[in-house]
């Protein structure tokens, strides 16, 4: 294994484990979150699904809810989006 740039599966994986810690939130509203990709720049793109994709609140969630849970759990992204964001 090398110490320098993390390989874009371990990012994944990690990326994965901070949306489990609010998949059930998501879920108990019938929504869910998916990653789309990890681009070469280190951007994150994410998909909602279910309700998520088209409820109102969703920029809300990913401000307060998924953003916040992948920023603490992989600090090494340079940005996160979402391809569905419903704008308010």
């Amino acid at each position: 294994m090398s110490i320098g740039k993390p390989r874009k599966e371990d990012l994944a994986q990690r990326v994965e484990t901070s949306l489990d810690s609010i998949r059930p939130y998501l879920e108990a509203d019938g929504g869910n979150v998916r990653i789309l990709e990890i681009t070469r720049e280190n951007i994150l793109r994410l998909e909602f699904v279910g309700n998520c994709g088209s409820c109102a609140m969703s920029t809300m969630t990913f401000k307060a809810g998924v953003e916040d849970a992948v920023r603490r759990a992989v600090p090494e992204l340079r940005g996160i989006e979402v391809v569905n964001l419903v704008q308010l």
